[in-house]
C-alpha cells in the first residue's frame, strides 16, 4: 500500500513536471510571438490615446477601458477561431494572410506619411471645433466603436504574426499561445494608453502642490505631453512600415518568390561583416531600414490607387459631362 502511494507521488510529481514545463514553453513561445508582434503592438499604442481627445477626464480611462474589453473580445471571439481553424487545416494560407496583413501595415503607414505632408482629409473640419465633451453619450459610443474596429484590424495583425512563429507546435499550444498573448498583449497596449492620456492630468496635479519640486515636475509633464504624442505618432508610424516591409519580404518568399528574401539575408549579411564587434547591431539596422523602405514603396503605391485613381475616374465623367 505505502509502495503504491509512493509511486502515485512520484507519478504526480512527473506529471507536475511536464506541465511546469509547458507552461515554461507557453510562456516562453508566448514571449517570442508578443515580440514577433512588437511593430504593430507600437503603432496600437500610439494610435488608441487619440480615440479620448477632448473628453473630460472622468470619461478617459472608462472610455480607455471599454475599448480594452472590445479588443479582448475580437482577439478571443473573432479572430482566435478563425486562425486556429486556418492554421489546422489550411495552414498554408498563412504566409498571404501575412502578406495582405504587411500590405495593409505599408498602406497605412505611407497613408499617415502622405497625411504629414498635407494629403488626404481634406473635407470641412468645422465639427472638429466642438469639443468631444458636448457631443453627447452617443459621440463617445461612436469613438469606441470606431476605435474597437480599428483594433480588429491591428488585433488580427498581432495574432496572425505570433501565431506564425509557432505554427510548428502542437493545436493546443498554438491555442494557448495565442490566448496568452491576447491578454498579454491587450494589457500592455491599454495600461499604457491609461498611463499615457492621464500623464497631463498627473502633471497638473503635481503642478498644483506646495512643493517646488513637485511644481517643476508637474510642469515638466505637462509641456513634455504633446512631444511624447508626436514621438509616439512617428515611432508608429515608423514600425508599421518597418514590419509591414518585413512581412511582405520574408513571406513572399515563403510563398515562393524568395528573391526578396535573399537580397535582404545578403544585405544583412554584408553590414554583419563590416565591422567585427557590433556587425550584428549593423545587420540588424539595414535590415530594418530595408524593410521600412520596402514597405514605404509598397504603401506609397497602394496610396496613389486608393486616393488618385479613384479622383481620375470621378473626374472624367465630369469633364465629359461638361
Amino acid at each position: 500500500m505505502a509502495g503504491g502511494l509512493v509511486a502515485l507521488l512520484d507519478d504526480i510529481v512527473a506529471l507536475t513536471k511536464v506541465a511546469a514545463a509547458s507552461i515554461d514553453d507557453i510562456g516562453a513561445a508566448a514571449g517570442k510571438a508578443s515580440v514577433k508582434a512588437a511593430g504593430v503592438v507600437v503603432d496600437d499604442t500610439a494610435v488608441t490615446p487619440r480615440y479620448v481627445h477632448g473628453f473630460t477626464p472622468d470619461r478617459e480611462l472608462p472610455i480607455v477601458r471599454k475599448i480594452a474589453i472590445g479588443s479582448i473580445r475580437n482577439k478571443l471571439l473573432i479572430i482566435l477561431p478563425v486562425a486556429m481553424i486556418l492554421s489546422q487545416f489550411l495552414p498554408q494560407a498563412l504566409p498571404y494572410l501575412l502578406i495582405a496583413g504587411g500590405l495593409f501595415l505599408s498602406y497605412e503607414g505611407a497613408e499617415k506619411v502622405y497625411e504629414a505632408f498635407g494629403g488626404g482629409h481634406s473635407h470641412d473640419h468645422a465639427d472638429d471645433d466642438v469639443p468631444a465633451a458636448e457631443k453627447g453619450p452617443e459621440f463617445e459610443k461612436t469613438m469606441v466603436n470606431g476605435a474597437i474596429r480599428t483594433d480588429l484590424i491591428l488585433s488580427a495583425e498581432i495574432m496572425v504574426i505570433s501565431l506564425s512563429s509557432v505554427e510548428s507546435e502542437p493545436f493546443l499550444t498554438r491555442l494557448l499561445v495565442l490566448i496568452v498573448v491576447a491578454f498579454l498583449i491587450t494589457i500592455l497596449v491599454y495600461g499604457v494608453v491609461g498611463v499615457i492620456v492621464k500623464m497631463d492630468d498627473v502633471g497638473l496635479s503635481l503642478a498644483q502642490r506646495e512643493s517646488t519640486v513637485s511644481q517643476r515636475i508637474g510642469r515638466g509633464l505637462v509641456k513634455a505631453m504633446p512631444k511624447i504624442m508626436s514621438t509616439l505618432t512617428v515611432v508608429g508610424i515608423a514600425a508599421m512600415l518597418w514590419v509591414g516591409g518585413h512581412i511582405l519580404i520574408v513571406n513572399v518568399g515563403e510563398a515562393g518568390f524568395h528573391w526578396p528574401a535573399d537580397r535582404l539575408h545578403d544585405i544583412e549579411h554584408w553590414f554583419e561583416e563590416l565591422a567585427h564587434g557590433f556587425g550584428g547591431l549593423l545587420s540588424w539596422t539595414a535590415g530594418t531600414v530595408v524593410s521600412a523602405l520596402v514597405g514605404l514603396v509598397v504603401g506609397v503605391i497602394i496610396v496613389v490607387i486608393m486616393h488618385f485613381i479613384p479622383r481620375r475616374k470621378k473626374k472624367e465623367p465630369a469633364e465629359s459631362a461638361a
